[in-house]
């Protein structure tokens, strides 16, 4: 049987999509599993040992699949299916422009994409809805993501460069998409918390990307003429290399970002803060403790895009140091 997935999504999404691989499996032992995505994300899904080919954009013509499910609504993504033969389809579809819902159990999601009221509401996790849409049973399936011995040196080079011990590494994830600007936790409490924790010994690295480069120009410039000494990573690694370095961490303290879903994969005790995106959508897997703004409400959804010192602000560095 092949059974076909198309996810083209940001790359956290993808992380957290794995598991339906699980499910999958569960119902079809013997299905051949082929995932349509774009060229960024195809390092991620080589990871799965449940994936029996990967197709990058553009796709080739032909393909025809026993069971195809599309879990994005994106225009790009509804196209595809549209145009690719299979005996079952799962999940949207594009329909005079604008996303539809192929099979009623994907009606929900879609429905908490477009009304606020819903989405406020909301207590699935996206894994839940996920398996909603492909009409499969949930039991918390988890989809860890799998470092060779090869994809380990990356991190464990670092430390031996760097001269850190193993046992007490705190990775600080600063950054968010600029889709939601008030989604990274304010540079000054940040500021306050490495403090706190290099009180309790803890080696620190901070994680960010490009984006990302200007505060950790100033975060490092701020405590330059202090004692306190801190690690970075590479703001241009690869995602093999970001996931090493986050392998070598027994903690990790980040927004609601891409870093969330990779430590969550690489099961590494992690505290996650929110300020203007839903919590209740994100997959705990006894690994995640949320901190989540007072001011959340005030915010999300209808506000998630706007910038505001107040919130970013809102949860304060002593609160996340208590459940270090």
């Amino acid at each position: 049987m092949r059974i076909g997935i198309i996810k083209l999504g940001a790359k956290g999404d993808i992380i957290r999509t794995l598991p339906i691989l699980i499910g999958i499996k569960k119902k079809y032992p013997e299905s051949e599993i082929i995932w349509i995505t774009k060229k960024e994300s195809e390092d991620i899904l080589k990871t799965s040992p449940y994936i029996n080919k990967i197709i990058t954009l553009p796709i080739p013509k032909n393909l025809n699949f026993d069971i195809l499910y599309n879990f994005d609504i994106e225009n790009l993504a509804t196209e595809l299916i549209n145009n690719i033969k299979s005996e079952e389809k799962y999940g949207f579809y594009l329909n005079g422009g604008y996303p539809s819902a192929i099979n009623f159990s994907a009606e929900y999601y879609l429905n908490t994409v477009f009304d606020d009221e819903l989405k406020k509401d909301n207590k699935k996790t996206y894994q839940e809805m996920i398996f909603e849409i492909a009409e499969l049973p949930y039991n918390k399936e988890y989809h860890p993501l799998y470092l060779t011995d090869y994809d380990k040196k990356y991190g464990e080079n670092f430390l031996k460069d760097n001269n850190i011990k193993k046992g007490k590494i705190l990775g600080i994830h600063i950054g968010s998409s600029n889709r939601w600007p008030s989604k990274k936790w304010h540079l000054d409490n940040i500021k306050e918390f490495i403090i706190k924790s290099k009180s309790q010994n803890y080696e620190i690295i901070i994680f960010g990307g490009p984006e990302e480069k200007e505060d950790i120009n100033k975060l490092f410039e701020s405590l330059k003429n202090s004692d306190i000494s801190l690690y970075k990573n590479d703001i241009y690694n690869t995602d093999k290399e970001f996931f090493s370095l986050v392998n070598i961490c027994n903690k990790i303290v980040t927004g609601d970002s891409f870093a969330l879903h990779v430590a969550i994969a690489l099961n590494i005790p992690t505290l996650a803060l929110f300020f203007c995106t839903n919590p209740n959508e994100i997959e705990s897997y006894e690994i995640l403790k949320k901190i989540i703004s007072p001011m959340l409400y005030q915010f999300f959804p209808e506000k998630s895009d706007e910038y505001s010192e107040e919130l970013t602000k809102s949860i304060s560095a002593q609160e996340v140091f208590n459940d270090l």
